[in-house]
């Protein structure tokens, strides 16, 4: 299970569906041990944007509660809104090539949760924007073959680089 294409696609829904650390040494993995980069592109995609609507949907309730810890993410809603309707066909394609890059898109996840963001455009805009990038990676995982411990070790840097981050932020922010 852990290195068939269902194992892929559960793992990459619930990466989506979290923090997100996890997706480029999953697909790098997963283009080593199976076959075919174009179904792996397909089906992960189609699973991280699954995973990524089922955290809209939570970071919309998140971002709705009155709870003082999420209004400080949360955008002013009015200006959030009005950017979002005047101009929805710039947001599909801002939210298309966030997710064709490795840069961290949660600014934009932010702004889609708290503008109420249709959920199926939203994953729709994931899905195209991970086609490309996850084939790139199923193919470098295929022609590079790295080490498990590689992608171990390349995910534990990225999540502790994240949890620093905030860390260093939450200090500029108290002082």
């Amino acid at each position: 299970m852990a290195d068939s294409l269902w194992g892929m696609c559960l793992l990459l829904l619930l990466d989506g569906a979290t923090f997100s650390f996890a997706t480029t040494p999953l697909l790098l993995h997963y283009g080593k041990v199976l076959d075919e980069p174009t179904l792996v592109a397909t089906l992960g995609g189609a699973s991280s944007a699954a995973g990524s609507a089922i955290q809209l949907l939570i970071l919309r309730r998140l971002l709705s509660s009155n709870h003082p810890y999420m209004r400080r993410f949360a955008p002013s809603r009015e200006k959030v809104e009005a950017a979002v309707k005047g101009y929805p066909a710039a947001t599909f394609a801002a939210l298309v090539l966030a997710r064709a890059t490795p840069l961290p898109d949660a600014p934009l996840k932010l702004v889609a949760a708290a503008a109420g963001y249709p959920v199926g455009r939203y994953a729709l805009a994931i899905f195209l924007g991970a086609l490309p990038y996850y084939f790139v990676l199923a193919i470098a995982g295929k022609k590079f073959h790295p080490p498990a411990w590689v992608l171990i070790a390349a995910t534990i840097t990225i999540a502790l680089g994240v949890v620093v981050d905030r860390l260093r932020r939450r200090g500029r922010e108290a002082e």
